[in-house]
């Protein structure tokens, strides 16, 4: 088990470049499949989650090969589809919760795949029907299998239909159009979700060859191609990085600048942490968090206590109410914390609360933070990573404590977030890593 020993209380200073995006990578390193021809991916980020993808593409019989810092090239001239029946492979998949989009490129191809049993983030509950659904809808046959925990999917023509999503699923929207590009005839996805990383996928496709319409919107309309061709891609700027940044420099009162943070593609981010008063200035593609003391929740108009909530794009992606959670506890005022899709994801508050944080577990989705206004310091505890982003929301709270914190089960952070601890440590922060 790998751990993080944090020393808190160090002020950082100076510029730091956001990876690539994790959630696009993982939607792009699965379009790959869709052409036998090749394919160059850029900007993509060294993080567990994506190596693992990597390796499962790899055992698919994909030529994947290294071309230097964040670039990949691959070609998927032929396909192992015989390692879709194998017990190791599909535990292989079942660790990782990108794997279920290989099953659009597949279908779209060779007439069959299979979704695994959701991996990654132990966050709650997070179901395949929007997946299943929309493939039948355009002719797939599921079967599932228990003693697998997976479906097996089948079809010998996609064909394309009228789909109305039962919710905005990002990978669920994103294995339903990487399968209609190749269907028969015209597809129309109502309920599409359309973040970022999304519309950079149907871009890539398009490049490909495919025929996508209303991308950056919730109706998405296709008309089929016989086949796709190669291309060149680069993946953007991680908007959860960029804003755990943000958080970072805010409670740990420290001067720090954003290179190349893609702010275009932000949405309402920027805007969250002005309302638990971050200063912040938009400087072209730079953010620049100056080093402040004390910073001011804003109330709602009727002075109310703001409610911050996740909700599909171009809302607030809930990937940051552990941030901005952990943010609040530091500051003047109080905030409704609203986490409405995942019914776990709130309960890595515990900790923060033995640290000293004063906050109120209304629920499970639900929690209030009275902030502690910079008069008195977290103080270090040694405590388990529980996800991703609770894992560096622990990680945010440890680095602005009083004292030394233990962060076990780091393994978790290392899924979405590259060489962490060497790049903050760059900016002045106290990280060691521990092998153990």
């Amino acid at each position: 088990m790998r751990s993080f020993e944090v020393t808190g209380g160090a002020r950082l200073h100076g510029a730091i470049i956001p990876q690539g995006a994790k959630n696009e990578a993982l939607q792009i390193l699965c379009a790959v499949l869709l052409t036998p021809e090749e394919v160059v991916v850029h900007n993509v980020p060294d993080i567990v989650d994506v190596r693992q993808m990597l390796s499962l593409l790899d055992e698919l019989g994909i030529d994947v090969q290294p071309l230097g810092t964040g670039s990949w090239k691959f070609r998927a001239a032929t396909i192992r589809l015989e390692r879709m029946t194998e017990v190791a492979f599909h535990e292989k998949a079942n660790r990782l919760r990108g794997s279920v989009m290989i099953a659009g490129p597949l279908l779209a191809r060779f007439g069959k795949s299979f979704i695994p049993r959701p991996g990654g983030d132990k966050i709650g509950r997070r179901k395949m029907d929007t997946h299943v659904l929309g493939l039948e809808k355009l002719g797939v046959k599921a079967e599932y299998d228990a003693g697998m925990g997976c479906f097996h999917l089948s079809v010998d023509k996609l064909s394309g239909n009228y789909i109305l999503l039962d919710e905005p699923s990002v990978t669920g929207t994103a294995n339903i159009v990487m399968a209609a590009v190749m269907a028969v005839g015209h597809t129309t996805i109502y309920n599409a979700a359309c973040e970022p990383y999304l519309q950079q996928l149907c871009r890539m496709l398009n490049k490909m060859g495919a025929s996508i319409k209303g991308i950056g919107s919730n109706l998405l309309e296709i008309d089929g191609v016989s086949a796709l061709h190669g291309t060149d891609h680069r993946i953007l700027p991680d908007m959860i990085e960029v804003g755990s940044f943000i958080g970072m420099a805010a409670i740990t009162g420290s001067d720090i600048r954003i290179r190349n943070a893609g702010v275009e593609h932000l949405g309402i981010i920027p805007d969250k942490f002005r309302q638990l008063g971050i200063n912040m200035h938009i400087e072209g593609d730079d953010i620049h968090i100056p080093s402040q003391g004390e910073y001011d929740i804003q109330d709602n108009m009727d002075g109310s206590i703001l409610t911050i909530y996740d909700h599909p794009w171009p809302g607030l992606t809930p990937d940051l109410l552990s941030i901005l959670l952990v943010v609040a506890t530091q500051a003047t005022g109080s905030v409704l914390i609203h986490q409405k899709m995942f019914e776990s994801r709130l309960f890595f508050v515990d900790k923060l609360i033995d640290m000293g944080a004063r906050i109120i577990l209304c629920d499970p989705h639900r929690a209030t933070v009275i902030g502690l206004e910079k008069k008195q310091a977290l103080r270090g505890i040694t405590m388990n990573s529980p996800d991703i982003r609770a894992g560096m929301a622990l990680l945010i709270a440890a680095m602005s404590a009083e004292g030394r914190s233990i962060i076990h089960n780091i393994e978790q952070i290392d899924r979405g977030y590259q060489h962490l601890d060497k790049r903050l440590n760059a900016l002045g922060a106290k990280i060691r890593r521990i092998e153990s």
